[in-house]
């Protein structure tokens, strides 16, 4: 048996090959944020590819590609949001089944049904449970790597713990401002948070691409105007005639409008991300 002092020896001369690596275990997640939550799971033991990526796009108009189908036919691990959010995962999974592939869908994770808020991405306790599952979907596909999943995986909770600091800090100043917004995709952290956010005919009809009806527009108008609300909450990346006129009049009233996204900036973590916005909503109630 040869020493390892020996080993090494040979290794550094080239007479003995290094042990090869597995090759790192394929991800595919449908958005982005998902997407960062894996790769900080599975650090360098993972490829991940995220199908909805561009912050400046409108996620609910996307069109799968060829490329999205490859990617999803050698994956591993596949996370959805589901609630229909992303009903065109649904095409790309079924038209390649694989027995051997976990599929993490975060609605059936939060038993969040369709219908209902898909915007899951907002609600911290649930993106935790997204890293658990992920990790056990990984743990099966490379078991060798187990221990390094399950403690990336304790490392990402543990760091959302700033993050849930925020939000109780920015709920003992400001819990029960009405807010008003163009579409509800902050809900679940407005709830955290204790705010009063209006979820009425207006925001679900931008939510299901209608036009709203003059008496919802009237209603956020007066809102606005009347300075009822204490910050409006403006999608950046779903946009309308109607919704842009509802921007433009609050920054004319001086009414503090505050974007918030569907899908991770470029160059930031989840935990940046969410982090950002709630300070920007801190600022834009007061400090």
């Amino acid at each position: 048996m040869f020493r390892r002092p020996l080993v090494v020896a040979a290794l550094a001369a080239g007479l003995v090959a290094a042990p090869a690596l597995a090759d790192p275990v394929k991800i595919v997640a449908a958005e982005n944020f998902y997407g960062d939550v894996a790769r900080q799971v599975g650090g360098d033991r993972v490829r991940v590819t995220s199908i909805i990526s561009d912050p400046n796009a409108d996620p609910h108009e996307y069109e799968s590609s060829a490329d999205n189908a490859k990617a999803i036919a050698g994956a591993s691990v596949v996370i959805v949001n589901g609630a229909g959010y992303d009903s065109f995962m649904d095409k790309l999974l079924a038209s390649s089944p694989s027995r051997n592939r976990t599929e993490i869908n975060v609605a059936e994770l939060a038993g969040v049904k369709e219908g209902d808020n898909p915007h899951l991405w907002y609600n911290v306790d649930w993106v935790a449970q997204v890293a658990d599952a992920t990790a056990a979907g990984l743990e099966k596909a490379s078991p060798a790597d187990q221990a390094g999943f399950a403690a990336r995986a304790q490392r990402f909770k543990a760091s959302l713990q700033p993050l849930r600091d925020r939000i109780a800090a920015v709920r003992a100043k400001y819990a029960g401002s009405h807010l008003t917004q163009t579409e509800p995709v902050f809900g679940y952290m407005g709830a955290a948070l204790g705010l009063d956010v209006d979820e009425g005919e207006f925001q679900r009809a931008i939510e299901e691409g209608n036009d709203p009806s003059p008496q919802s527009v009237i209603a956020i108008d007066q809102e606005i105007t009347s300075h009822a609300v204490k910050a409006v909450l403006y999608n950046s990346q779903t946009t309308s005639q109607a919704t842009t006129d509802v921007k433009n009049l609050a920054m004319k009233s001086g009414v503090p409008v505050l974007g918030v996204s569907e899908t991770e900036p470029v160059g930031k973590s989840y935990q940046l991300w969410m982090l950002s916005q709630l300070e920007m909503l801190n600022q834009a109630l007061g400090g």
